[in-house]
C-alpha cells in the first residue's frame, strides 16, 4: 500500500486527524476517549468504558463505526442473556438439516452495553470471542469478522444485581477509560446540536483493509531497548512483595499488573508514537497510555481503602 513503513506513519498521521475531526463533529470534548479508543482499535484491543449514563458512550461507538466504514452491532446485556443469543445457535433448517444462524458477535465492532448486568456463562462467552476472535457453537468453530473489536461499558453508580467481570476478563481489556461529565461550554455545544433538527453526515475515512493495514504497522513500529525496559519495569513495580515492587506497591496494593499489562504499554506506546508522527516511541509514549492500561489491573488492600488512596494516585506515583 506504501513503498516504506516511513511513508506510512505519514498517511497514518493523516488519516488519524482526518478520522477525529469527523468524529468530532458528533461527539464534543470528549478528546481523550476518542484517542484511547482508536489506539485500542489500531494496536488490536478491546476498550471498556466507564462512566454514568448519558455521557453518549453508545453514540461515541456508533459514530466511530460511521466513520471507519465497519459493520456494528450493539448488545444490551441483561440477567436473563444466554451466551447463544450473543454467538447464535443451531437451528433445523426447511431441508430437515441444521444450520448455523449467526448471532450479533458476527461485526466489526461489539457495543456490550453494561457488560456487568448479565452472568458469567455469557460473559465467558464474550471472553473467547475478545481473546480467540472466534467463536465455538455445538462443538464447531465460527471465525470473527476482521478486523474485530469489543467497546463494553459499565455505570459505576447502580451496582445492585450485577456481576462484576472478574480480573481475568478484564485483563482482556486493553483500556479502562473513564468518561467524565463535559466543561460547561461543552455541553452547551452539545445540547444547541441535538435539540434541533440537524443532521450530521459522516464520512467513511478508513476502509477495513486500510485499518488491518495500520494495525499491522504499529507492530513493525520499533522499539528502543530503554523504552520496552521502561514499560517492564513500570509493570514489575507495581507488584506487592516481588524483587522490583515500589514502597506505594508495598504499601497500597495487593494484587500488581500481570505480562500483559507489559506488552499492551508498548504497543500502545507504538501507536500513541504515530499518531504524533514518530517513527519510534519515547518513555513519554509509555507514560501517556499508563493511566488506562494499569487502571483496571491493580488491586487496593485494605489500607488505601481506609485511607481514601485513589487508584489513579498510586499510578501516577509508579509512573515517576
Amino acid at each position: 500500500m506504501y513503498k516504506t513503513d516511513v511513508e506510512a506513519v505519514d498517511a497514518f498521521v493523516v488519516k488519524y486527524k482526518e478520522l477525529s475531526s469527523e468524529i468530532n463533529k458528533v461527539i464534543i470534548g470528549q478528546d481523550d476517549v476518542i484517542k484511547n479508543v482508536l489506539i485500542s482499535i489500531f494496536s488490536k484491543g478491546h476498550c471498556l468504558l466507564v462512566g454514568v449514563p448519558g455521557l453518549a458512550k453508545t453514540l461515541l461507538v456508533n459514530t466511530i463505526a460511521d466513520s471507519l466504514g465497519l459493520t456494528y452491532n450493539r448488545i444490551q446485556f441483561t440477567p436473563d442473556l444466554m451466551p447463544s443469543d450473543i454467538i447464535g445457535s443451531e437451528i433445523l433448517g426447511d431441508d430437515r438439516h441444521f444450520k448455523f444462524v449467526k448471532g450479533p458477535l458476527f461485526a466489526n465492532i461489539i457495543l456490550a452495553d453494561e457488560i456487568n448486568r448479565t452472568p458469567p456463562k455469557t460473559q465467558a462467552a464474550l471472553l473467547e470471542a475478545m481473546q480467540e476472535h472466534a467463536v465455538t457453537a455445538a462443538g464447531k468453530r465460527y471465525e470473527l469478522g476482521n478486523p474485530f473489536f469489543v467497546l463494553a461499558t459499565q455505570n459505576p453508580i447502580e451496582q445492585e444485581g450485577t456481576y462484576p467481570l472478574p480480573e481475568a476478563q478484564l485483563d482482556r481489556f486493553m483500556f479502562n477509560v473513564w468518561l467524565d461529565y463535559p466543561k460547561l461550554e461543552d455541553e452547551y455545544t452539545v445540547v444547541k446540536n441535538t435539540t434541533t433538527n440537524k443532521k450530521i453526515e459522516l464520512k467513511k475515512i478508513l476502509t477495513a483493509d486500510e485499518i488491518i493495514y495500520f494495525q499491522e504497522l504499529v507492530r513493525r513500529i520499533p522499539v528502543s531497548d530503554n523504552v520496552l525496559e521502561y514499560a517492564v519495569k513500570l509493570a514489575a513495580k507495581s507488584r506487592p512483595n516481588t524483587e522490583h515492587a515500589a514502597t506505594i506497591a508495598n504499601s497500597y496494593l495487593s494484587w500488581g499488573a500481570g505480562p500483559r499489562a507489559s506488552q499492551f504499554l508498548v504497543i500502545g506506546a507504538k501507536c500513541h508514537a504515530m499518531i504524533h508522527g514518530k517513527y519510534s516511541p519515547d518513555i513519554e509514549d509509555v507514560k501517556a497510555v499508563a493511566v488506562a492500561i494499569l487502571r483496571h489491573r491493580i488491586v487496593k488492600n485494605y489500607k488505601a481503602e481506609a485511607e481514601g488512596i485513589q487508584i489513579e494516585s498510586i499510578i501516577a506515583d509508579l509512573v515517576k
